[in-house]
């Protein structure tokens, strides 16, 4: 039996009904809605992480060929093995990864299949490469690669780097997306984690462009009595104006 029969015959043995049903709500599944049209298994992803040590000799055509599944778990099985390849890789093929990666990302199309692999191969790949690729994703048309841009930064901020997080969070405050609200909000609040007068600047330069959505993930952490004020719009009268470039110029060693 062929390698990709294996796998998906081992996924298809998890399969669960009752769970698929939740899954399909969860993402949504329905016409006109994000995931319109997606199918599931009923897979939990604690499941098929530890799938993933099953199956150590699973190439890049596997990986392929199960991002073609209209099946999601298939995928989010694939984009998994891609993480765990890229992490235990050579140079050589890490490019060939990223490569792979980037050539299937109509296939990525899902919010959780965004977040599991994207800073984990895009964010790490291009952490000391030129950054272009980011800016051209986050220009696309597809919702899933605007995603992808700017979730792939967090592997930028746990490297205390913010550049390219705040330049393409400027870039989408005025996307049509709620999911790219959510996610640009979510990567905000990371930023804010480490360096809250970082993204207080930014805040203050940006407030009033400012999806509610992504000021309200990005001050989730902040004390109290500050998200009240940012929520009033009554924070930003504690500073004098800020210009620009505090926040939005590139470092002079910054990579794209």
């Amino acid at each position: 039996m062929a390698m990709i029969d294996i796998l998906r015959s081992r996924i298809e043995s998890f399969s669960d009904e009752k769970t698929a049903g939740i899954l399909q709500w969860f993402f949504k599944t329905g016409p006109g809605q994000y995931g319109e049209g997606d199918r599931f298994r009923g897979i939990r992803v604690p499941v098929l992480r530890k799938l993933c040590r099953e199956f150590p000799r699973a190439g890049l055509d596997e990986v392929v060929d199960l991002l073609a599944s209209p099946w999601h778990e298939d995928r989010l099985f694939a984009l998994l093995l891609l993480v765990d390849r890229y992490r235990s890789a050579d140079e050589a093929r890490r490019e060939e990864i990223y490569g792979t990666y980037c050539s299937q990302t109509s296939r990525i199309n899902n919010w959780d299949l965004v977040d599991l692999s994207a800073p984990q191969i895009v964010g790490r790949h291009l952490q000391a490469r030129d950054r272009a690729p980011l800016y051209c994703f986050v220009a696309s048309s597809s919702l899933w690669e605007r995603r992808i841009a700017i979730v792939s930064t967090f592997h930028f901020i746990k490297q205390g780097e913010f550049f390219d997080t705040l330049a393409i969070a400027d870039r989408l405050l005025d996307d049509s997306e709620e999911l790219i609200h959510k996610a640009t909000g979510w990567m905000l609040r990371e930023v804010g984690k480490r360096d809250q007068p970082v993204l207080e600047a930014f805040l203050q330069q940006q407030y009033h462009r400012m999806p509610r959505v992504t000021l309200r993930y990005a001050i989730e952490r902040f004390p109290e009595e500050l998200r009240k004020a940012w929520l009033k719009g009554t924070a930003n009268s504690r500073w004098d104006p800020v210009p620009n470039a505090v926040v939005l110029n590139p470092p002079e060693d910054s990579k794209g």
